[in-house]
C-alpha cells in the first residue's frame, strides 16, 4: 500500500508533528469537565449517593479532589491550571460558573442538564475551539426547575429551561468562548457577548483562573502536590506558578476600559457554609460570589495572591450590541513580542485554519448543510475530551479532611478494582450528564475520531486495555459507577474499523497497533467465555450489556428457582466479537512475505468459537434462541428442560445480524493451517453449512450467525415501517408492541413491555434512558455495516422488498445507503426548514440566532425524530458525520432512494 500524500494545511502539520511534536500542541485544551460535582470520584458518602453528597449547591463552595469543572473551560492535560468564564446578570443568586442540571431523583426522567449551549468548532490539536452559551437576563429559574420536574410523572416530557420563559422576549445574552493557540504554550482567549434583547442590558463578566487543589489532601499520586501560587504583575497581568507546570502569565487587554479590578482568593472549601465547621483559612472558593453578588469584599484576599483569581469586567450593551473581552495565557519562558497587537488577526487565522483542515479531511461531495453538520459533530467530539482522574485504591481510603468523610468500607463500589489508576484525557459520552468514560461508548467514539485524529482514536482504544485499567482477570472497566458491570464487547470491532480507516487515510497499516490490541483482547475474550457462558454451551448472558431497559425484566437481577436468562443479544455480541477477532487474526497471520503461525492458530481458535456459538444460538435445545414460527431470535428463560421465550421484538433479536464476516478464497489459501480447520468445519459439521457458505465463481465465503433464510425473515421485520423502520433509522423496539404489548407472568409477578418511542416511562436503570422504541445511533450503525458486508458476499444478488409491503426491491447496499440517509435526515432541514432533531422548537426554524445551531442527543424519538436524553452525547451520535461522509464519498446522489 503506497503512502498517501500528507495534507499541507497548518492544522494537519501541527497534528502530525511537522510543526513540533503533536503532544506539545495537545498539552492544553478544552479538557475541563462541565460537571465534577455529584460524580463518583467526589463521593465519600456512607451509602454512595453521589448526587446528594456533592450537589450543585455545594459546587461553588467546595474544593474538588479528583478534577475541576467550569463553563467552556480550558486546562492542561493533567488539570493543574484551569481557566473559565463566570458571569452575573445582576439578578441571579450567585455567579454562573458551571452548568446546572437536575439530579437523578429530581428529574422525572433521571438526571438532566437544564442549560442551553452549543459546541460550534474544534480542531484536533485544540488550536481553535469555539462554543456558545445562552445566558438568560432574568433570574435563572433554579427553584422552578427543581420543584416542577419531580412532580411530573414519567408519561410527561422533561421541563427544559426554555419552557420556563427564560428566553421570552429574547432577553438573554449570547456568550461565545473562543480559544486559539499561537504556540503550544501560548493561548489567545476571547469572550464575545451579544445582547439579544431589545433594550440595554448589563453583564458582569469574570474570566477566572485557578489551580486544582491537590495540596489540601496531600495527594501523593499527583505529580507536584506542593501548593502553587499566583499574584498580580502590573495593572492587567497575573503570574501563575505551579510545580511541574512552570510559570505562566495571564494578561488582559490594557486598552479595555471595562476592566474594574482583579479579585483574589483561595481554592479552598468553605467549611462554614457546607458543613457548619471552621474553614482552614479566611479566604475560600466562593469569595467571588460574596463580593459580586452580595457586595461583601471582605471575603476577598486583601492583597494580591492565593490560588484563584478573576478579572472583573462590567459590560453595558445596547440592543443587539456585541463586545469582546480578550486575554492571553503564555509561558513566561517564551512570551509573545506583543500580547494584543495582531490578536484578532491571529484568532481569524486559526479560525481559517480550522476550516481548511476540514476541507482537507472531509469528502468534496458534501453539500454546505452536510458540511456544517459534520463540523458541529466533530466540535462536540473534541469539546467532550476531558481530563479524568481516579485512583481507586486512594479513593477507597476516604478523605480524612472532609467532615463527612467516610472510612474505607468493605461494601463500597469498585472494591475489586484497586489496581485502576486513571489520569488521562478521555473522550466522554456527554461532558455534563456522563462526565466519565463508558467502555462501549468509547469504542463508538473512536470511529468518528479516526476521521479527524487517528492517533487519538487508536490511543483511546489502547487505553482501556492497559494494565492500569484492564482488570487482571481480563475484564474491561465499564464505567465508574460500577466498573464490574458488563458493557457489550465492541472493542475488537472498533480496533479493526480504526485500523482500516487509518490505513485508508495514510496508506500505512499500523500493524503494531493492531497486534498490541489483539493481545490484550485475548485476555478480555477469555474473561467473557469463562464468566458469561455459565453452562459452557455458547449461550451468553452478560447482564447489563449496554441496552439498559430493553428487556422485559431487569437483566441484572437473579431469577428465582434457579432459572437462567439466555440472551440473544449477549450471544450475538460474542459471535460478533469472534468474527472481529477472526478478521484481526487473519490480517496479522500473513505479513505479505510469510505465515505468522501464532496468529494463524488464533484465527483457527476464533473460528472454532464462532462455530460453537452459531451452533448454540441456532440448535441448542432444539432451535436455540431462534423461533421458527415467528422468524426471530428471542431471549429465553430456561428452567431445567423448560425454555420460555420472551417474545418481545427488539434489537435483542436483530443483533444476530451483525455477526457476519466475508472471507476470500485467496486469503484462506495463504494460510494452510487455517484452511485445514476451515475445511473441516465446512465438511464435517452439517449444521454449519447454512452459516459457512461458499459463493462459487466469486471466491468468497460467508460466515454468519443468521443463515440466509433467517436473515431474510428477520429483515422483513426490520424493513417494516410498522415495526422497526422509522423515518430516521431503526427503532430499538418494534412499533408492533404499541398495539400488542408483550406480557409475562413469572413466579407470581407480572412483567410487560410496550412500544415507548420517547423518554423512558419506567424506572429501570434510573429511568434516564430508553431502549424501548427510540432510534439509537450505535446499533443502527452496526446493522448498516452488517448489511454492507452481506452485500459484499451477495454482490447485489439478494434483492429484498424495501420497505416491507412496498412492492419495491432493493439490494442490501441500496438499503444500507437509505438507512444512512434516514439517519442524516434527523439533522437536515425539511421542506418547512425544520430539523427533526429539534422537535417543535420554532426558534431553530425562524430565529437567525438559533437557526444554524445543532444538538447531538443521546437518542431520538422513534416516530418524529426529536432529540432526547443527554443533549450533548456527541460521542456516538457523531456517527452521523461518518454517514454523511460515506454518502458523499460513494457519490450516490443519482441512485439514492427518494424519501419514502
Amino acid at each position: 500500500m503506497s503512502q498517501c500524500p500528507s495534507p499541507t494545511d497548518p492544522e494537519s502539520e501541527r497534528l502530525h508533528g511537522l510543526r513540533g511534536p503533536a503532544r506539545l500542541w495537545k498539552r492544553w485544551g478544552t479538557y475541563l469537565p462541565e460537571r465534577q460535582w455529584a460524580t463518583v470520584r467526589e463521593d465519600y458518602s456512607e451509602k454512595g449517593i453521589c448526587w446528594e453528597y456533592f450537589p450543585h449547591e455545594h459546587a461553588r463552595s467546595r474544593a474538588y479532589r479528583w478534577g475541576e469543572d467550569g463553563l467552556f473551560g480550558w486546562t492542561d492535560r493533567e488539570c493543574r491550571l484551569c481557566l473559565a468564564p463566570a458571569m452575573w446578570n445582576g439578578k441571579d443568586p450567585y455567579l454562573k460558573e458551571r452548568l446546572f442540571g437536575l439530579t437523578g431523583e429530581q428529574g422525572n426522567h433521571g438526571e438532566d442538564v437544564k442549560e442551553v449551549y452549543f459546541y460550534l468548532r474544534g480542531s484536533p490539536t485544540h488550536s481553535y475551539m469555539k462554543a456558545l452559551y445562552k445566558y438568560p437576563q432574568g433570574r435563572f429559574p433554579y427553584e422552578e426547575l427543581v420543584k416542577v420536574n419531580p412532580r411530573w410523572d414519567k408519561q410527561k416530557r422533561e421541563i427544559e429551561l426554555s419552557d420556563t420563559g427564560a428566553f421570552a422576549g429574547e432577553e438573554y445574552f449570547d456568550v461565545t468562548v473562543e480559544y486559539a493557540k499561537a504556540g503550544p504554550q501560548d493561548v489567545l482567549v476571547r469572550y464575545t457577548v451579544t445582547n439579544r434583547a431589545s433594550h440595554a442590558a448589563v453583564l458582569h463578566l469574570l474570566p477566572q483562573v485557578w489551580f486544582r487543589n491537590v495540596w489540601a489532601w496531600k495527594a501523593q499520586h499527583v505529580s507536584g502536590s506542593t501548593k502553587p501560587s499566583l499574584g498580580q504583575d502590573g495593572s492587567h497581568r497575573l503570574w501563575l506558578d505551579r510545580e511541574t507546570l512552570g510559570r505562566f502569565h495571564l494578561e488582559f487587554d490594557p486598552a479595555d476600559t471595562r476592566f474594574r479590578r482583579f479579585l483574589f482568593t483561595e481554592n479552598e472549601t468553605n467549611f462554614e457554609l457546607c458543613f457548619g465547621s471552621t474553614s482552614p483559612g479566611p479566604h475560600v472558593k466562593d469569595a467571588f460570589h460574596d463580593s459580586i453578588v452580595a457586595g461583601r469584599d471582605s471575603a476577598l484576599r486583601p492583597s494580591p495572591g492565593g490560588t484563584k483569581a478573576a478579572a472583573h469586567y462590567v459590560l453595558t450593551l445596547g440592543p443587539g450590541e456585541s463586545t469582546s473581552v480578550r486575554m492571553r495565557l503564555y509561558d513566561v519562558e517564551t512570551p509573545p513580542a506583543e500580547s494584543f497587537a495582531g490578536f484578532d488577526d491571529l484568532m481569524a487565522a486559526r479560525t481559517t485554519e480550522c476550516e481548511a483542515y476540514y476541507d482537507a479531511v472531509l469528502p468534496a461531495g458534501l453539500d454546505a448543510e452536510a458540511r456544517e453538520i459534520c463540523l458541529q459533530a466533530y466540535a462536540g467530539l473534541l469539546w467532550s475530551k476531558q481530563f479524568y482522574h481516579y485512583r481507586v485504591e486512594t479513593w477507597l481510603q476516604g478523605d480524612s479532611i472532609l467532615p463527612l468523610a467516610d472510612p474505607a468500607q468493605s461494601d463500597r463500589r469498585n472494591q475489586d478494582w484497586k489496581h485502576l489508576f486513571a489520569r488521562d484525557v478521555i473522550s466522554m459520552p456527554d461532558k455534563w450528564e456522563y462526565p466519565w468514560f463508558a467502555a462501549w461508548d468509547l469504542a463508538f467514539h473512536a470511529v468518528p475520531f479516526a476521521r479527524i485524529d487517528p492517533a487519538f482514536a487508536k490511543k483511546q482504544i489502547v487505553l482501556l486495555l492497559r494494565e492500569w485499567y484492564l482488570h487482571p482477570n481480563g475484564q474491561i472497566p465499564a464505567y465508574d459507577f460500577a466498573f464490574s458491570d458488563v458493557n457489550p464487547p465492541v472493542h475488537a470491532w472498533a480496533a479493526w474499523r480504526v485500523y482500516q480507516m487509518d490505513a485508508a487515510r495514510t496508506g500505512v497499516k499500523d500493524r503494531d497497533f493492531l497486534t498490541g490490541v489483539f493481545q490484550k483482547l485475548l485476555l478480555n475474550f477469555t474473561w467473557w467465555v469463562n464468566r458469561k457462558d455459565e453452562d459452557g454451551y455458547g449461550i451468553f448472558a452478560g447482564g447489563f450489556l449496554g441496552l439498559d431497559n430493553i428487556g422485559v425484566i431487569d437483566r441484572n437481577d437473579k431469577l428465582p428457582d434457579g432459572s437462567k436468562l439466555q440472551q440473544a443479544d449477549g450471544t450475538a455480541w460474542m459471535a460478533f466479537y469472534c468474527s472481529c477477532m477472526l478478521r484481526i487474526a487473519l490480517e496479522l497471520a500473513h505479513d505479505g512475505e510469510r505465515v505468522r503461525t501464532p496468529y494463524e492458530d488464533m484465527a483457527s481458535k476464533f473460528l472454532a468459537h464462532f462455530v460453537q456459538i452459531v451452533q448454540a444460538a441456532n440448535t441448542h435445545g432444539g432451535t436455540g434462541l431462534w423461533d421458527d414460527t415467528d422468524g426471530f431470535y428471542y431471549d429465553h428463560i430456561r428452567r431445567g428442560r423448560e425454555s420460555i421465550p420472551l417474545k418481545s421484538r427488539s434489537l435483542v433479536g436483530l443483533l444476530p445480524l451483525i455477526a457476519v464476516e466475508v472471507l476470500d478464497d485467496a486469503q484462506i489459501a495463504l494460510l494452510p493451517g487455517f484452511k485445514e480447520r476451515f475445511d473441516y468445519y465446512q465438511k464435517h459439521h452439517a449444521h454449519m453449512r447454512r452459516h459457512l457458505v461458499h459463493r462459487e465463481g466469486a471466491g468468497k465465503w460467508l460466515l454468519a450467525l443468521a443463515s440466509r433464510d433467517h436473515l431474510i425473515r428477520m429483515l422483513r421485520y426490520l424493513f417494516d415501517e410498522e415495526e422497526f423502520l422509522s423515518p430516521h433509522g431503526i427503532r430499538s423496539l418494534s412499533r408492533y408492541h404499541l398495539r400488542y404489548p408483550f406480557k409475562l407472568q413469572l413466579n407470581g409477578h407480572n412483567y410487560g413491555i410496550s412500544y415507548d418511542p420517547g423518554e423512558s416511562t419506567n424506572d429501570m436503570f434510573g429511568g434516564n434512558s430508553n431502549w424501548r422504541g427510540p432510534v439509537w445511533f450505535p446499533i443502527n450503525s452496526l446493522i448498516i455495516e452488517a448489511l454492507e458486508r452481506y452485500d459484499r458476499f451477495f454482490e447485489g444478488g439478494l434483492l429484498l422488498e424495501y420497505p416491507t409491503h412496498s412492492g419495491q426491491e432493493r439490494t442490501l447496499t441500496q438499503i444500507a445507503t437509505d438507512l444512512r440517509r434516514r439517519h442524516t435526515l434527523l439533522f437536515r432541514r425539511d421542506d418547512q426548514g425544520r430539523r427533526p432533531c429539534h422537535g417543535t422548537d420554532g426558534r431553530f426554524v425562524t430565529d437567525p440566532a438559533w437557526r444554524e445551531l445543532l444538538l447531538f442527543h443521546e437518542f431520538f424519538h422513534g416516530d418524529n425524530g426529536t432529540g432526547l436524553g443527554a443533549s450533548h452525547q456527541t460521542g456516538w451520535t457523531a456517527l452521523v458525520a461518518t454517514h454523511l461522509e460515506e454518502l458523499a464519498g460513494q457519490q450516490v446522489a443519482a441512485t439514492l432512494l427518494s424519501p419514502l
